[in-house]
């Protein structure tokens, strides 16, 4: 789960230096409303951080083990399952009378297929408005309003006669105006806030879309109430004024930003076949021919019980979560899960690279492909990107920074732009004024080099094993960031359990195991090259 955390400040790395990537970025523990906000679009979180008492966390020295209390945080777990499909995690935590939830949706921009990139984005941002009861005055009119803004819309994409254009666009502003006089501006917002719920937001990733919120724990039936009717009667109003919000915050985060340009043209470069290639937010021309029924049926093609996965923490009685599931769930018809099978990437054969001359200071990105979350190696893979990248002790800040000084910064980040399936370990630098791209390039082969052939100080790597078990601490601490951290692993692993496996995993990690992952890895065939050039 670190690992999420490390991917994610890697990229607001990016963000503060001017850097954008297109999509949706996990905020800490639970990604933004990802649409719009930071980018990631997040992160950034607004969902709070409710922390167990300190006296309960074990120390997170090498010699002190953490077996005990993760046992003690498993036994608190209940999981189910109901007839449809949905599953249920509860993870008791009765310190404070709060509860975190989390709906983790098992779809995101790696299942759009060709044409309506963004899309799952576009239904993250729709799910806020309403139902047919919720954020209506009269929706048996809005209804009647929402079809023709539609069938008028349809029409002016279809006319090549400006003057007729000009005519159905004055018809559906009218009509789109009537429709909004009928909205209850963020009238879920308002229920979830006015019962004292904090953080409410979501985010749109490669693999998934995420929904969170936390309550006071007497609330508890309210959530189902509210997050089971947002999934089973959507009305997704103001279809055209959000599609204008995501539009800016295209421009704003891709085509107006040098690493937003950057990151996408890298992506496309880097996958040729998988959907990993495609940005979260979407192209600028799928946006614009997206239509409101395009979206619908992509949320009845994916949002079906048995891709929707739940994760209650907090203060929460797992008897009382399954009674209220079973009435508010249960009412889901159980429906088939997409049969979609992704393209796989093929091998690379060859060094790719990227080049943009941009009103920027020069940029430099080098990625390589490397297997997804699940692969026996993940824990090596950790060990490596924490090694290199990981904070001012890493080995390419103190080189490239401190020592060289020919970086203003240099960091990575591992399983981008998701990890669900094979990916990329990443790593970029800002170039220092008075050195290049080409001097940046040789120091971060230097230490890539030393990795493959000189073993690790069992020294350094004791401090990454620290670091990863200080990381699960940090995870546990935070009933936002446990929903987070256990579904996770539960979708793309198969068992959250594997969450508390990780730490032992990378404990098991040698010399030797960082050697044949980083030969076998860290090859010219492997690798995809990025640049920004300044402009003169």
């Amino acid at each position: 789960m670190d690992r999420l955390r490390r991917s994610r400040a890697g990229l607001l790395m990016l963000l503060s230096a001017g850097i954008f990537w297109f999509g949706t970025v996990l905020g800490s523990p639970a990604w933004a409303k990802t649409g719009i906000t930071p980018p990631s679009s997040q992160p950034q979180s607004s969902t709070p951080q409710f922390q167990s008492p300190q006296s309960k966390s074990p120390q997170s020295s090498p010699s002190h083990s953490i077996q005990p209390y993760l046992d003690r945080v498993i036994r608190n777990i209940t999981e189910f399952t109901l007839d449809n499909g949905m599953k249920f995690i509860v993870l008791e935590r009765h310190d404070a009378p709060v509860v975190s939830f989390l709906t983790y949706a098992d779809v995101g921009g790696a299942d759009e297929v060709a044409g309506k990139t963004g899309i799952s984005h576009f239904l993250e941002h729709l799910a806020f408005k309403g139902t047919t009861r919720i954020g209506t005055q009269d929706f048996a009119q809005e209804k009647a309003l929402l079809a023709q803004e539609d069938g008028l819309w349809a029409k002016i994409q279809a006319t090549k006669d400006q003057a007729k254009a000009a005519q159905l666009q004055a018809e559906f502003d009218r009509v789109e105006a009537q429709a909004a006089a009928l909205v209850e501006q963020n009238k879920y917002g308002q229920i979830v806030e006015q019962a004292g719920g904090v953080g409410l937001n979501a985010n749109t990733s490669a693999e998934a879309t995420r929904y969170f919120y936390s309550f006071p724990s007497n609330k508890l039936e309210l959530w189902m109430s509210l997050e089971s009717e947002r999934f089973l009667d959507p009305v997704f109003r103001e279809f055209f004024k959000e599609k204008a919000v995501i539009l800016e915050e295209r421009r704003l985060r891709t085509d107006n930003s040098p690493i937003g340009k950057l990151i996408e043209e890298f992506l496309l470069t880097a996958f040729k076949v998988h959907p990993y290639r495609q940005p979260v937010v979407g192209f600028e021309a799928d946006l614009r021919r997206m239509s409101r029924q395009d979206v619908y049926d992509f949320y009845k093609l994916h949002y079906v019980p048995e891709n929707l996965t739940f994760a209650i923490v907090g203060d929460a009685d797992p008897d009382k979560v399954k009674q209220l599931a079973q009435t508010y769930f249960g009412r889901f018809a159980k429906r088939p899960a997409s049969n979609q099978t992704l393209p796989a990437e093929p091998p690379q054969q060859e060094t790719r690279q990227v080049s943009l001359t941009l009103n920027s200071q020069p940029i430099y990105l080098e990625g390589y492909h490397r297997p997804a979350l699940s692969h026996p190696d993940n824990a090596v893979y950790e060990a490596i990107a924490s090694l290199l990248s990981n904070g001012r002790t890493s080995r390419l800040y103190k080189s490239l920074v401190e020592e060289k000084k020919l970086a203003l910064t240099a960091e990575g980040f591992n399983g981008f732009p998701g990890d669900k399936y094979p990916n990329l370990i990443m790593f970029y630098a800002l170039t220092a004024p008075g050195h290049t791209l080409e001097e940046v390039q040789q120091g971060l082969q230097s230490e890539i080099e030393r990795l493959k052939t000189q073993p690790v100080d069992q020294t350094e790597l004791d401090r990454v094993k620290t670091q990863a078990r200080a990381g699960l601490l940090r995870s546990l601490d935070s009933n936002s960031g446990m929903a987070e951290a256990l579904l996770e692993y539960e979708v793309k692993t198969g068992s959250w359990r594997n969450l508390f496996k990780q730490v032992d995993a990378i404990a098991a990690v040698t010399p030797a195991d960082i050697q044949r992952v980083a030969k076998a890895t860290f090859t010219p065939q492997n690798r995809t090259i990025g640049r920004v050039l300044s402009k003169e």
